[in-house]
């Protein structure tokens, strides 16, 4: 999976998009300015988290809802129950012919959600998994069967949790992976809580 902010051009106009609809849009917010942690370095995989300052606030509705931010200590479970949402690619690329006029149709213009399950470090760094690569700032999620992912396209989307009294949590941003829901190949993301107090620190928040 690509990464999700290293191809921006900072020296063009970046708009985020909200509600459902990619095709008409709810909300559209320019970006004001964008601060990308200090010790990422594309391609590597680690820190690979940044924080995007709109020109205006969001104001939520039923189609806009907004997942809290986690305190360094919360916990995500293994195996309990997180969402992906994204409008990335419905197939892998290397599934798509080239010359394929209907490509096109492998992109939602509805938002599109994943239910999928926190999986270990432990498990994700087996050899026949990730093979140890997994940092304690990464967290997979997914299932170790393939089945449902994220996949171009959604990197830098959410992965949220609800806790019990259905409040929604960030549990993590989407890095990576190896292609999209193969056996023993779920997805990579940045893990929130392993970067809360770099977030206060350029935040505040």
């Amino acid at each position: 999976m690509p990464h999700g902010l290293h191809s921006i051009d900072f020296t063009s106009t970046n708009i985020f998009t909200f509600g459902l609809l990619l095709s008409d849009p709810q909300i559209q917010r320019s970006v004001k300015n964008i601060i990308i942690h200090e010790n990422y370095h594309y391609p590597a995989h680690n820190n690979d988290i940044a924080l995007v300052h709109l020109s205006s606030p969001v104001l939520y509705s039923s189609n806009i809802r907004r997942a809290c931010l986690p305190e360094p200590t919360y916990s995500f479970p293994p195996n309990s129950d997180v969402v992906v949402t994204g409008w990335g690619t419905l197939k892998p690329f290397k599934h798509v012919h080239p010359y394929d006029t209907n490509n096109v149709k492998i992109y939602p213009n509805i938002l599109q959600k994943g239910l999928v399950k926190i999986i270990d470090n432990k498990i994700c760094n087996r050899g026949k998994v990730y093979s140890g690569v997994i940092t304690p700032g990464m967290q997979c999620a997914g299932f170790l069967e393939g089945t449902v992912d994220a996949c171009q396209g959604d990197s830098g989307g959410p992965l949220v949790g609800a806790d019990y009294k259905g409040t929604w949590f960030l549990a993590g941003i989407v890095s990576w992976g190896d292609e999209c829901a193969l056996p023993n190949k779920p997805g990579v993301y940045t893990r929130i809580t392993y970067y809360r107090d770099w977030i206060m620190s350029k935040t505040g928040l």
